[in-house]
Parts: structure tokens; C-alpha cells; sequence
């Protein structure tokens, strides 16, 4: 007997937990999903009319004047708020449409505020009618019709969709007239009321019997990236309505700009300027709020990242000495750029305006002495593939490049070479200062843009490093660090096109190995020449000259090879992977975990959850009791027939 009941428990263990949970779901949890609405206080039917509610409320009124009922303060409470709340117009018409009912945290307070004292001692109206102020026509308030043709444009969409009626997007009107200007230009801004009951629903999100709600309540914020025409991939803010929450929201989700991030006096040296890559100009921000880059900033931080590297400091007016014998700040805001190893930080105090710190920005991407990368080779016309700064019609120029790995002797070196970049730009110096007239051939050079000077990373750019300095030393200077002390070079190379091969190029098929080889090289002729001699400014400036006037003057031969490729140095960077590269592995998990049970508590309002559970365990129930009937039918008349097969 204890066998056949075990049995039967588990054969029906599965519809037994189905009905405990059918049960479990109509009796805990969806009263919870649907508590007692502000109707059902008022005894009426859902959506009925405001008459309808002051009716009823005006009868209850009447029986607590008449002394026949005497409510409690708490039910009072509960009886007066529905009536305020279902009696405002637009409150109503928030709450009818979407369940929006900011001012719930009353109830609770007035509870305790009045408990154990008479209804009648109770000061009224509860709430408080607070009209949003929604500023000017600048916040562009979006109509039905107007929402059908807003997207004619390629900038993305930042929405609000607030009401009149609610004092949560009165208290957010500030801040969304600040959002509005750091976006302008960026963005089009606009705001939806929810009388706009078309557009407000589309912008909504829907639960799974389809009513429409604003999960976070509003003001609600959502935005439509670039190319972005549906609802289906508007993106929502879900984080907590601040200035600098939205706009750092707005910018990495949907414009797809790098956070500049801040950091301390401590950690400014090892975790910025310790690894940022050594070509890149340093810009940082010093800031009294700690208010996050504005949008055109990061814009700026993306254009130019291939040139400058951002961040963020917050100013404490007991870090001032710090600060200023560092980079010579002695207030915030002030924005400060970090060139060449031993140039004076750039420095420039007051607010910074966005037009101006593009106009700073292009002057000042370049180091005085730029490095020459994969990326600026053509830029600074040190590339045999490529054409002159001084133009396409410049058959003849020159680059001098200083090479060698990172380190105390290259920074010396990259410093000598700037004050002979400097003393080259200044011709009138050069002339009093030189006793040579040939060094001024240079300075011609440099200012007809017909020479550069540029360094290079020896050690990351070894093939293009050891191609040109193909002498015995050579690993002193290029590829990775063999001996303790390291050796910069310098060399020039003079580039020369062909005129004439030029002009009359035509694409032919190679007919040999040798014709094969012809068309790899590279347009450009190279001639180089290295530099041995003492690091005084005066006689690189002589060498350089009388190599360009040489160069110039003589008929060299026209030596045309296959240059080495130079190294992208870079990696890409995480915003050029799209969006979803903003997030890593680990934040993109965590925001879908939080999204799953997200869905999985809107589901469990479902009322339908109850009742097909109840459906499963029934038909699970049937489905096993007729299996088992069957089952023992066949094993009754199984029997009979062997015991005949025994008597015979």
C-alpha cells in the first residue's frame, strides 16, 4: 500500500506543482499586480466620469455629515485622494491612459501625519495642482502631425514626454533647458505631452495585456539614434533624471561618443600621461562642478583622437600649488595642452566655449615636432607614394626625420630638433645668428613647405627604421632595446618625381618579372643621408642646408624602391565598433539579466498566468490519470488469459 501511494504521488508530482502554483499565482501574487484601484475606493466602475466621482464622493460625504459612518483616517485619506486625483482632468486623463499616479507617496504620509486624530481635523485639498512650465518654443513640443515628418534629417532625437499636470516635470524643466543647450547642434530636442495620447502611447512601453505605462514614471526620456524611424530601436533612459546623467547617457548610447573620464592628482601621471601614446597631444580639463565633457567636446575627443588624448581633472583649491607648479593652473575651469617632452604646457583659463576649443583644438593637434606615423606620413610629405606639402606641382623635397626609441636620450634629441624647427621659422634670427649664408637655404625649405622635420618610433617602426639607417649600428637605434644606452639618429631623404611618367602613366599588364617588379616600387625617388656629427642646433641647420642645396643643384640618379609600409601604432578605437562596442562583455551581461527579470515581473501581472497554469495542470492530470487506467486495464485482462494457458 505504502509502494502503490508513493507511486501515485509520483506519477502526479507535475500537476500537483501546476495547481500549487495556479493557486499560489490567483491567491499571492496577481492581488499584488493589481491592488485595489482608486476607483474601487470610491465604489465605481473603472473609466467612469468625473460627475460619476463627485457624485459618490458627495454621497459619502453626506453620511459622514449625517453621522451614520464615521471613516477612519487612513480610509479617509485613501476615499479623499482618489476623489482630488480622479476629479483634475489631466490627472484623470494620466491615470486612465497610463497608470500615472506621482503623488501616491502622499497616502503613506498623511497616514502617519494624522493617525489618531478625527477626519475632520484633516487639512485640505491633499495635492497640489502644480502647472509645468515648459519654457520656450525652443523645446520644440511635438504635435500628432508634426511627429509624422520629424524625421526627415540625419541627427538623432532626444524626447521628454512630460504633462501639465505633473510635478515631477515641473521640477525638471530646469535641467531640461540645460540638456537642450549642450545638445544644441548636436541633437534634436523636443518634448511630447501626454494629451498627444497617439504619440504618447507610441513612445510608451506596453505590458503583456497591452497597457500602455511609463515604467520610471515622467518626465520619461527617450531618444531616436541616427537613421532611427520606429519605435522598435528607440533607446530609453532608465537611470536616475540629472543633467549629467542624461547628457552622458545621450552621448555613449545613441551618439556614440567616448566618456572623458577624470582623475586625481594621484592617479594623473600613471593611469593618463604614463599611457597615452607618446604622439598624441594631451588635453585636460580642469572643472570646479565635475560635470561630465560636454557633447561637443567628446565629438572633439572622437575627431581627433588620432591626434589628442582627453581628461578630466576636478579642481580643489587645496591642489593649487600642485597644479600649478605642474602645468601652471591657478584657477578652474582652464583647459591645458601638453606637447612636446620640455615645451610649457599651453594653458588657458575661463569657460571654455565649443566654437573657440575647435579653433584651439586644430592649432594645436600637431606636436611642434609631429611624429611621423602610418597616419601623417602623406600629411607631412614623407612618403614616397605620396606628394610635397608644397603641392602636386614639387618635384623635389625633403624630410628629416629623427629616429629612435622611447626613452630620456630621444626626448633630449626630439627637444634639440624643435629649437632647429623654431630657429628655421625664424628667418631674421637665423640670418644674425648664422655666419653661413648656405644654412638659410633650410629655412627657405621649411617655409616654401618643401621640408619637414618629424620623428619616428624606431623600436615600433623597426622595418622602416632599419631600411633606411642600413649601417652596422643600427640596432642602437631601431627595433627592440639590445644594448642599455640607446642612440637616436638623424636622416634626411630626398624625394623626386618624374615629371613626364607622371603625366603619361597608363595601367599595363606586366609582361616579366622584372616589368612585375617595376610596377611595385614606389613613384617617388629616395635618396638619404644620415647624420654623424655633434647635436648643436647651428650645424644640423648647416648640414640640412647644404644637403637641400646639393640637392638641388646636382643631377642625382633617379632611384626608385619599395619602402617599407609604417606600422598602424594605434588600436582601434572602442566607439568606431558601433555602439554596442561602448558597452564590455561584462556591463552588456549584467544589463541583460536586469532586463530579463524586468520582463519576467511585468509578466507576472499577467492574469492569464492563473488560469493556464490551472489549464496545465488539469489537462496533465487527465492526460496521466488515462494513461495510468489503460495501463492497468491491460494488465487485468493479461492475467485471465495466462491463467487459462495454465489449466490447459
Amino acid at each position: 500500500m505504502a509502494g502503490d501511494s508513493a507511486t501515485k504521488i509520483k506519477a502526479y508530482a507535475v500537476p500537483a506543482v501546476l495547481f500549487s502554483l495556479s493557486m499560489l499565482y490567483q491567491l499571492v501574487l496577481l492581488p499584488r499586480a493589481f491592488p485595489p484601484s482608486h476607483y474601487d475606493v470610491l465604489g465605481l466602475k473603472t473609466y467612469c466620469s468625473m460627475e460619476e466621482v463627485k457624485e459618490a464622493y458627495e454621497n459619502l460625504e453626506s453620511k459622514w455629515n449625517s453621522g451614520l459612518e464615521i471613516p477612519t483616517t487612513t480610509e479617509f485619506i485613501k476615499i479623499r485622494y482618489a476623489y482630488e486625483l480622479l476629479t483634475n482632468p489631466i490627472w484623470k486623463r494620466n491615470y486612465d491612459v497610463f497608470g500615472i499616479n506621482e503623488q501616491d507617496h502622499v497616502l503613506e504620509k498623511l497616514s502617519q501625519q494624522y493617525a489618531g486624530e478625527k477626519f475632520s481635523n484633516i487639512a485640505l485639498p491633499l495635492l497640489c495642482t502644480v502647472a509645468s512650465d515648459t519654457g520656450d518654443d525652443a523645446f520644440n513640443v511635438i504635435t500628432s502631425k508634426e511627429f509624422q515628418s520629424m524625421f526627415q534629417d540625419s541627427k538623432p532625437w532626444l524626447l521628454q514626454v512630460y504633462s501639465y499636470g505633473s510635478n515631477q516635470s515641473a521640477q525638471f524643466a530646469n535641467s531640461w533647458k540645460r540638456i537642450a543647450a549642450l545638445l544644441n547642434g548636436v541633437a534634436n530636442i523636443g518634448m511630447v505631452e501626454l494629451g498627444e495620447v497617439q504619440v504618447a502611447a507610441y513612445l510608451s512601453e506596453r505590458k503583456p495585456m497591452g497597457r500602455f505605462f511609463f515604467r520610471n514614471g515622467l518626465p520619461s526620456v527617450v531618444a531616436f539614434p541616427s537613421g532611427c524611424k520606429t519605435s522598435d530601436c528607440l533607446t530609453r533612459f532608465e537611470g536616475e533624471l540629472s543633467v549629467d546623467a542624461v547628457i552622458d547617457w545621450f552621448a555613449m548610447a545613441v551618439l556614440n561618443l567616448p566618456r572623458i573620464f577624470y582623475y586625481s592628482k594621484e592617479s594623473l601621471g600613471p593611469r593618463f600621461l604614463a599611457k597615452s601614446s607618446p604622439h598624441k597631444v594631451k588635453v585636460i580639463f580642469f572643472s570646479k562642478t565635475g560635470e561630465r565633457a560636454t557633447p561637443a567636446i567628446r565629438q572633439a575627443a572622437r575627431d581627433y583622437w588620432n591626434y589628442a588624448t582627453f581628461a578630466c581633472v576636478l579642481w580643489r583649491e587645496e591642489e593649487f600649488s600642485v597644479w600649478w607648479n605642474t602645468f601652471g593652473v591657478e584657477s578652474a575651469p582652464a583647459v591645458v595642452f601638453l606637447k612636446d617632452p620640455g615645451l610649457k604646457p599651453l594653458v588657458y583659463h575661463g569657460s571654455v566655449n565649443d566654437s573657440w576649443f575647435l579653433d584651439v583644438l586644430e592649432q594645436n593637434k600637431q606636436q611642434e615636432l609631429p611624429q611621423l606615423r602610418s597616419l601623417t606620413s602623406e600629411e607631412l610629405g614623407c612618403d614616397a607614394r605620396g606628394y610635397s606639402r608644397a603641392g602636386r606641382d614639387t618635384l623635389t623635397w625633403y624630410c628629416a626625420i629623427l629616429a629612435g626609441r622611447l626613452g630620456p636620450e630621444l626626448d633630449s634629441m626630439r627637444e634639440t630638433m624643435r629649437r632647429v624647427q623654431e630657429t628655421l621659422s625664424k628667418s631674421s634670427e637665423l640670418k644674425a645668428a648664422s655666419e653661413d649664408e648656405h644654412s638659410i637655404t633650410a629655412a627657405v625649405a621649411l617655409k616654401s613647405k618643401r621640408l619637414t622635420l618629424s620623428w619616428l618610433d624606431g623600436e615600433t617602426q623597426k622595418n622602416y627604421c632599419f631600411f633606411y639607417l642600413n649601417i652596422e649600428s643600427s640596432y642602437e637605434t631601431c627595433g627592440p632595446r639590445r644594448v642599455p644606452t640607446d642612440v637616436p639618429r638623424l636622416f634626411i631623404i630626398r624625394y623626386e618625381r618624374n615629371a613626364t611618367e607622371d603625366t603619361f602613366k597608363v595601367d599595363k599588364k606586366a609582361k616579366s618579372i622584372w616589368e612585375f617588379h617595376q610596377q611595385e616600387v614606389d613613384p617617388a625617388a629616395q635618396l638619404s643621408v644620415t647624420y654623424n656629427v655633434s647635436a648643436e642646433v647651428s650645424r644640423i641647420i648647416q648640414w640640412m642646408s647644404n644637403i637641400i642645396e646639393d640637392g638641388d643643384s646636382r643631377k642625382l640618379p633617379f632611384y626608385r624602391v619599395k619602402t617599407p609600409e609604417l606600422v598602424p601604432e594605434d588600436a582601434e578605437p572602442f566607439w568606431s565598433r558601433g555602439p554596442q562596442g561602448l558597452l564590455s562583455k561584462s556591463m552588456g551581461t549584467k544589463q541583460k539579466i536586469q532586463r530579463t527579470i524586468i520582463r519576467i515581473y511585468d509578466y507576472l501581472g499577467d492574469p492569464r498566468i492563473g488560469p493556464a497554469l490551472l489549464l496545465g495542470a488539469l489537462m496533465s492530470f487527465g492526460s496521466i490519470w488515462l494513461m495510468r487506467t489503460q495501463q492497468n486495464r491491460s494488465v487485468q485482462s493479461s492475467q485471465p488469459s495466462q491463467a487459462d494457458n495454465g489449466v490447459g
